[in-house]
């Protein structure tokens, strides 16, 4: 597709954004057309609009989040649906979309590249067809290898072959994808006790939700070490966010064994404690994968894992939530501006100024939109103001986990749960040049004067 082309001339005046929120909506509709269509369903099963509406943007921003029973309610053909519709929300609508046109032989355009870099969070579109090239390369490659492990593995529980695989199949893709949709009903607690099927969701969600930009980096560190025996530097991106990541799966597995250390965890032995610690913690990242219902952990853990959940997971990944660079930037700000430093640095790097404004403005608009999101749902809804903010939170970081009230939720909740998944997924900053316009560079410059503050 060429935007220039004929009738198409009117969407030049648009910013990117606003036309990367057309490509959105567009596959919205799709997505909904797609698990409304009759062989989607099971026989004498019906949905209504709002549910179904719901549970395609849920699985498009790969969320998880559901009002209904997906096993219960989609046949075979629609959970494929699904799954189709997982792998666009995951790699990006823009990503797919250049795959498409790649495959019929069309030319990415200058104004299609900058569709796929905003898509894409990258600061720029150079490279960005190769990088969205060695990203689906990479992720089918994973997905396959995951597949048939499973899908071998698998046999132990289901009668046949072909069902195990699909099983295999259906965990690998919502896993990968973090979506946190399942197959059983109750997440993963049927396998609450399998710690090799545990392992292998942890990696997927893991590989899913650090950013697909770290594992190219990580898979050129891993082939250039090897042909060319040189020392490789790593960028700082790869540096912040792989160890902001897992310090968070480390802390979070940490908080959550101790805030529940006399409640859940009282007598359970320690291997079965850390696996529950480390997978909820993992899944906090963007997963919405369960082995344990999280509504019977305490108050301070459910506070806890929401403010895992805020942060979710890295940029330019499957996940949603402010991005642990984002939540990196702002406490090493907030550390310096305490030290008295005047530059922030990491790594033995200076952290550019647009960067942290960027960083302190997410957080700050993340943390009003939230304000705003669970004062709304709590106007409207009888549920605890813990639960509500569990459930706002973990749309906004599009991780699926519930304490069990989506489906009861009014129209006026869904709604605004589904505006949340749309704005975890594109990020905060995407979601406010939504709304600018072009704008012309001024040479006009004000005096400055200071304020008093704090």
């Amino acid at each position: 597709m060429n935007i220039r082309d004929g009738k198409l001339i009117w969407l030049n005046r648009l910013t990117p954004v606003q036309l990367l929120l057309l490509f959105y909506i567009a596959a919205v509709i799709f997505s909904t057309a797609l698990l409304a269509l009759p062989i989607a369903y099971k026989e004498n099963v019906s949905i209504s609009f709002i549910d179904l509406l719901f549970t395609a943007v849920s699985a498009l921003s790969v969320t998880g989040l559901s009002t209904i029973s997906i096993v219960d309610t989609f046949s075979t053909t629609g959970i494929i649906f699904l799954t189709i519709i997982l792998h666009l929300g995951a790699v990006g609508v823009m990503a797919i979309s250049t795959l498409i046109w790649l495959l019929i032989g069309k030319k990415i355009g200058l104004i299609e590249r900058r569709l796929i870099m905003t898509d894409q969070n990258q600061p720029s579109f150079k490279g960005i067809v190769r990088l969205i090239k060695q990203i689906i390369i990479l992720l089918l490659f994973v997905e396959l290898l995951f597949v048939i492990i499973l899908g071998f593995y698998y046999v132990r529980y289901y009668e046949s072959l072909p069902e195990a695989f699909f099983h295999g199949y259906f965990t690998t893709i919502t896993a990968i994808s973090n979506a946190g949709f399942d197959l059983t009903g109750f997440s993963m607690i049927p396998f609450r006790g399998d710690y090799f099927i545990q392992s292998a969701v942890m990696f997927l969600i893991i590989f899913g939700a650090v950013g697909f930009p770290v594992l190219i980096e990580g898979k050129e560190f891993l082939l250039g070490k090897r042909k060319k025996n040189r020392t490789y530097r790593f960028s700082l991106f790869f540096k912040v966010t792989v160890t902001t990541f897992f310090a968070l799966i480390l802390i979070g597995a940490i908080g959550i064994f101790v805030l529940d250390f006399n409640g859940f965890f009282k007598g359970v032995v320690w291997h079965e404690a850390l696996f529950y610690a480390v997978f909820q913690s993992v899944t906090t990242r963007s997963g919405g994968l369960a082995t344990l219902d999280v509504s019977q952990l305490t108050d301070a853990n459910q506070l806890f894992m929401s403010f895992l959940m805020f942060v979710g997971a890295s940029p330019s990944s499957a996940g949603g939530g402010i991005r642990t660079t984002t939540f990196a930037l702002v406490m090493l700000f907030i550390l310096t501006y305490i030290s008295g430093k005047k530059q922030v640095r990491i790594f033995n790097r200076e952290i550019h100024e647009e960067d942290l404004r960027k960083a302190v403005t997410i957080t700050l608009v993340a943390f009003f939109i939230m304000f705003v999101s669970v004062l709304l749902v709590s106007v409207v809804e009888d549920f605890s103001l813990t639960q509500i903010l569990f459930e706002v939170t973990s749309a906004f970081g599009t991780v699926g986990l519930s304490m069990g009230i989506t489906a009861d939720l009014s129209i006026v909740s869904k709604v605004l749960l589904m505006l949340l998944m749309f704005i975890g997924r594109v990020g905060i900053i995407t979601f406010l040049l939504i709304f600018r316009r072009r704008v012309t560079k001024s040479n006009v410059r004000y005096p400055k004067e200071r304020i008093i503050i704090g």
